[in-house]
């Protein structure tokens, strides 16, 4: 994420910045901690450099933050790229985001699952946080309301040392078609690890929170993910930020956490080209993209927003991994 808003802003000021100002970036880490994101919320609140945030990067972490933000004498708009809690939704008026919800990873998980894998009964084993909750419920609901069956329902946690009990116990009762991991990606290596200890080859599903498990290339083959972005997406902006991209970081190609986060802030910078560096006016931009002000032709994809503050016409999409990337799944 932060190689993505270095890239767009180097960009952005090589072609002159916005209205001839230069645009700085500054990376503040909250470590995954809410007291922290709190504290580093009310630091750039009352900066008045700051004219908007890209963040935070998970949901627990911006439910927190997000309340600072949009309150004050001079509130912050801020996009999270990655932040997909439906919690979040219309939390604020001065929250965005440009990555869909897990109510959208939720369905497409189990649509994938039920008409393309052809799985009748599926584990579901989740993170027992924000996200894994999330991410669970909807696939439940979405699975179950296609004929499915969904066998268990198992949390952990992630000083949990093995899954082995919990995916022993769906053999012992007459096996499963699919494990769905709504997890991290050490999450998803503990599922992967333990399936394969116990010689299992059962397919295994996720959501966007295992992206980055294709790096253990011999473990994670196979696996398949749902996201909202690849980098084989069908786009000549797209196929320009992934020769970018990979030129900047020595060859690396980008994720849909990086994309998300090169389209917020080059919609940041729309805004403020358009509104000019005041806060409350880029808020007030942000919030007619789609409607009033035309979608943002972003690389993963276009970026309308709805009342709430989330992008409902975004697509899911489920990438698999092979050979140590993710690649568009063909069976869907």
């Amino acid at each position: 994420m932060r190689q993505a808003a270095e890239l767009a802003a180097q960009e952005i000021n090589t072609r002159g910045g916005i209205g001839g100002r230069q645009i700085q970036i500054r990376f503040l880490a909250d470590s995954g901690d809410p007291n922290v994101a709190v504290r580093i919320a009310h630091t750039l609140v009352d900066d008045p450099d700051v004219v908007a945030v890209v963040g935070h990067v998970t949901s627990g972490v911006t439910l927190a933050a997000v309340g600072v933000y949009g309150s004050g004498r001079n509130p912050v708009p801020v996009i999270s790229p990655t932040a997909s809690s439906p919690k979040l939704s219309g939390v604020s008026p001065y929250f965005f985001r440009t990555c869909p919800t897990d109510l959208s990873h939720g369905p497409a998980l189990a649509r994938f699952a039920h008409g393309a894998l052809h799985a009748e009964r599926v584990q579901v084993l989740y993170e027992n946080d924000d996200y894994g909750r999330g991410v669970r419920e909807a696939f439940v609901r979405e699975f179950t309301n296609l004929g499915g069956t969904v066998v268990s329902e198992d949390p952990f946690f992630a000083t949990t040392p093995t899954l082995e009990p919990y995916l022993s116990r769906a053999v012992r009762s007459g096996g499963v078609d699919v494990v769905l991991v709504a997890a991290d990606p050490e999450g998803g290596q503990l599922v992967l690890k333990d399936l394969r200890r116990m010689g299992d080859r059962v397919p295994v599903i996720g959501g966007d929170g295992l992206a980055g498990i294709e790096a253990d290339t011999a473990l994670a083959e196979g696996t398949r993910i749902s996201l909202s972005y690849l980098a084989d997406r069908p786009s000549p902006l797209n196929a320009a930020f992934v020769l970018a991209y990979s030129r900047a970081y020595h060859g690396d190609r980008p994720d849909d956490t990086g994309a998300e986060t090169y389209d917020a802030v080059n919609l940041l910078a729309r805004a403020i080209q358009e509104a000019g560096p005041d806060r409350k006016a880029v808020r007030d931009y942000l919030a007619r993209v789609g409607r009033d002000h035309p979608a943002f032709d972003g690389v993963t994809g276009a970026i309308a927003f709805d009342s709430l503050g989330n992008v409902p016409a975004k697509a899911v999409v489920i990438g698999m991994v092979r050979h140590g990337h993710l690649e568009l799944d063909r069976t869907q």
